[in-house]
């Protein structure tokens, strides 16, 4: 197995109101043919949401979310969807969408384990900043 890989990944958004075109950045996709992984995070920041609009439905979100590491992971848990390949499911799960859940375009990068790429584009992309100065 090389040491190195090259992964696709796109970032999970929350689009309160789409037509405002306002988004808080929810999780993150990454994609790894090379070492069979296909893996989402979804964290939620529900304070960052609700200034974009306070009468969400948080909840009906969160479910929303829930499924994509579900359909991530593939099987019958997933339904029909489930039964795709691992590249098919992350090109439906990355497919345009206009509605409150969307996914930036696809970017590719290079790693050595996906895992670990998962983390860093959570860190960076999707978990608020921390301010190394207090």
């Amino acid at each position: 197995m090389p040491d190195h890989c090259i992964y696709d990944y796109a970032i999970i958004r929350v689009v309160p109101r789409v037509e405002r075109e306002e988004f808080v950045n929810a999780g993150v996709i990454v994609s790894c043919p090379a070492r069979k992984f296909l893996a989402a995070g979804i964290e939620l920041d529900e304070q960052r949401l609700k200034a974009l609009d306070a009468t969400l439905d948080v909840e009906a979100i969160r479910a929303h979310l829930a499924t994509i590491p579900v359909i991530c992971a593939g099987g019958d848990g997933a339904g029909p969807i489930g039964r795709l390949s691992q590249r098919e499911r992350f090109h439906w799960l990355t497919a345009p969408r206009s509605t409150i859940v969307q996914v930036s375009p696809v970017h590719t990068g290079y790693c050595n384990d996906p895992r670990i790429a998962l983390e860093h584009l959570l860190d960076t992309m999707v978990r608020p900043a921390v301010d190394a100065s207090r």
